[in-house]
């Protein structure tokens, strides 16, 4: 057998390196395509959200501005006497309910610490408001997303246990 040249094995080693920088640029090609699609999933599924939260407010606000559409359900406004303690019970739902996208939207990685950390600062003074926490005092106030409640309801106990803090 007769030794190969030297430029021969060269050449074999070059076709060798382009193949692995072929197979590593097709391969990082892959794992790109397959972050973005769940980056895509992710944004997909908080616009559906959205959808369904803005049309449970536009329900609410029909009954902000005409309260005796409240009424329709009545297990809805049991406790809820006049037309004005109807409309704060569905004005904070509304708010609520934008807060609740912004939520989801943050808990999917969505939108950034900052913003979400002001909205969760806003509501912590909306809280605070009377009207808003006898609507979330009010057992059958139902969000529809059980692990934000849990949140909203946490989250309202802890600015209700804040001024008897010393």
């Amino acid at each position: 057998m007769r030794p190969m040249p030297e430029t021969s094995l060269t050449l074999e080693w070059l076709k060798i390196l382009l193949q692995f920088f072929t197979i590593i640029v097709f391969v990082a090609g892959l794992v790109f395509t397959g972050l973005q699609f769940r980056h895509w999933r992710k944004a997909a599924y908080v616009t559906n959200f959205t959808k369904l939260v803005e049309l449970q407010m536009q329900l609410r606000r029909m009954r902000v501005d005409d309260p005796s559409l409240a009424k329709i359900y009545k297990h809805d406004v049991v406790d809820l006497q006049t037309d004005q303690e109807i409309r704060e019970y569905f004005m904070n739902l509304m708010q609520l309910s934008i807060f609740e996208i912004v939520w989801f939207s943050h808990r999917m990685e969505q939108l950034p610490d900052d913003y979400y950390q002001s909205w969760v600062d806003r509501m912590k003074t909306l809280e605070q408001e009377e009207s808003f926490q006898k609507m979330i005092d009010d057992r059958k106030m139902k969000i529809l997303h059980d692990e934000f409640q849990r949140y909203v309801r946490d989250m309202t106990e802890q600015v209700k246990a804040k001024p008897n803090s010393p």
